[in-house]
């Protein structure tokens, strides 16, 4: 298991792409939060295994078809296990 925190920056608002990660995560079983941030960027909070995330980074990296995704930034982070689903966080 890992986890990581993605930062998505770019057309990535008001775009779907919230939703888009909720069914990315669900086809690549991975667990967590995503949430638009108020500088316009979308924060991503996910655990699943590593070959599953690294799937789900590249959906995240391409996103929804009206989203223009410039920039990903990515941070490993402490598996918690306190997920037990993917949702989004208003």
């Amino acid at each position: 298991m890992v986890a990581r925190r993605f930062l998505i920056s770019g057309e990535v608002q008001g775009v779907g792409y919230r939703y888009f990660a909720l069914r990315a995560a669900a086809r690549h079983q991975v667990k967590g939060t995503v949430k638009n941030l108020p500088d316009g960027e979308v924060e991503v909070i996910a655990e699943g295994e590593r070959d599953a995330m690294e799937e789900f980074k590249q959906d995240l990296a391409t996103g929804p078809i009206f989203a223009t995704v410039t920039g990903l930034d990515e941070v490993d982070l402490p598996v918690t296990g306190r997920y037990t689903d993917f949702r989004i966080d208003h």
